[in-house]
């Protein structure tokens, strides 16, 4: 709706002293956000609020009753934001995925706010002190924790307290890739690559897009130097091998031959430019056996690609079947596949367990995966995103109603069946 644009058109009525003195030359890379001058590039509005709406006149409302209470709580002075705690909060109108966030915050006493990331909360940051108040809730342990997470060490709580006393600009600096997220807080590391979880739908992950909000909770905050990166698919793929590298990690693939796999079929795959590509007919599996392991490869589908990794394969026989399981490496926007069973789509234990779609990048770009396995439970993380989590040792509803025999089985191969045009794979690792 155009209400959602018009708050750069009242920004003057906001500004009680636009000057930019305050402001820094972005780092290298990064794109400002905030000119110390207006609120070019960000809209007014409450996410808790608008997601209870669903009629089209009751939004346009909304966004009408935000755009005039907005200038209330929120002015520019000596180019720095300021907000009482209250009113609407602050987005960004376009919408981000993988980027690396910078923004300078002050607290006042008893202040309580926090980062939205797609869309989600959120990072927090409040007055940590004991006559805050708030030590019932964490704020004890700092700033920075991804406080709307559940369960244990789901980075609720930052790692270290790196506040600076209230009064005093802090730096924050979020980087997010898929959903993992990192927060460094006074260039000390608060969160650690952790999943942000979604607060909006528990049993999906977060968005693969979505604006960047501050919050209003309460008490007044301060804000200036609002700078964003975004991450390209190659840096972020470097970024994420980071964390399937090093000790207890093996490179089982060269690039350049496959002495250490063994094939089905005659006919060699194609080894280019660091790359294994495996076609119809092929298939290719590790000499050595595994039980539980973690994997990591990189993979390129070309328009209408159908591979599989195939889990503790016996050797011989039908991976899908005869194994523990094959996991599915598929284009999902190719229309020939638009009709297949939920738990035919990439990611998914075939047949068995569907995974979350709308994650692969676009045919022809590199992905990056990780897959864990342990015992019966199965675990696929595609681009910085977990889309499979699953024991399928618990599986009941098989697809076709077909049984698998090896489903059971305690170690075997792990390799790549091909089903359709060649599939790109390079980078792999495993760790045992």
């Amino acid at each position: 709706m155009k209400t959602r644009h018009l708050i750069s058109q009242v920004a003057g009525l906001l500004v009680l002293a636009a000057s930019p003195g305050l402001a820094e030359t972005p780092p290298e890379g990064f794109t400002s956000l905030f000119d110390g001058k207006d609120f070019s590039g960000w809209r007014a509005e409450n996410p808790h609020d608008y997601v209870k709406l669903r009629d089209a006149k009751k939004i346009a409302a909304k966004r009408k009753k935000d755009l005039e209470v907005f200038p209330v709580h929120w002015q520019i002075k000596d180019g720095v934001i300021h907000n009482d705690g209250h009113g609407p909060y602050l987005c960004t109108i376009k919408d981000y995925g993988d980027v690396e966030f910078m923004v300078d915050f002050r607290l006042d006493a008893g202040s309580d706010s926090g980062i939205y990331m797609r869309g989600t909360p959120q990072v927090q940051i409040w007055d940590t002190r004991e006559e805050a108040g708030k030590w019932k809730h964490g704020a004890d342990k700092g700033s920075g924790g991804l406080w709307n997470n559940k369960g244990a060490g789901a980075g609720k709580h930052p790692l270290v307290h790196a506040d600076k006393p209230i009064g005093e600009w802090n730096r924050l600096r979020i980087r997010q890739i898929g959903s993992c997220t990192w927060v460094w807080l006074n260039d000390k590391l608060v969160v650690d690559g952790v999943y942000m979880q979604n607060f909006w739908k528990r049993d999906r992950p977060l968005d693969k897009q979505g604006p960047i909000i501050l919050q209003t909770h309460g008490a007044p905050v301060a804000w200036r130097n609002i700078y964003v990166r975004e991450i390209p698919a190659a840096e972020a793929d470097t970024i994420l091998a980071e964390a399937t590298s090093g000790k207890g990690w093996q490179r089982i693939f060269d690039g350049k031959s496959l002495g250490d796999w063994q094939a089905s079929v005659p006919k060699g795959c194609e080894i280019s430019d660091d790359a294994v590509y495996v076609s119809k007919g092929q298939l290719i599996y590790r000499k050595q056996k595994y039980a539980d392991f973690k994997l990591a490869f990189e993979f390129k589908l070309p328009p209408g690609g159908n591979n599989g990794l195939l889990v503790r394969y016996p050797g011989k026989g039908d991976g899908a079947y005869v194994g523990m399981c094959e996991l599915q490496i598929l284009d999902n926007s190719a229309d020939q596949y638009k009709d297949l069973d939920p738990r035919q789509f990439h990611g998914s234990a075939y047949g068995m367990i569907p995974a979350h779609r709308g994650y692969l990048r676009p045919v022809g770009e590199w992905n990056h995966q990780v897959v864990t396995v342990k015992g019966s439970r199965i675990q696929v993380e595609l681009n910085g995103v977990p889309i499979l989590d699953g024991d399928l040792g618990k599986v009941k509803d098989f697809m076709d109603k077909k049984q698998r025999p090896g489903l059971n089985v305690s170690d075997g191969y792990i390799g790549f069946a091909g089903h359709g045009a060649a599939v790109g794979f390079r980078n792999i690792r495993i760790r045992d």
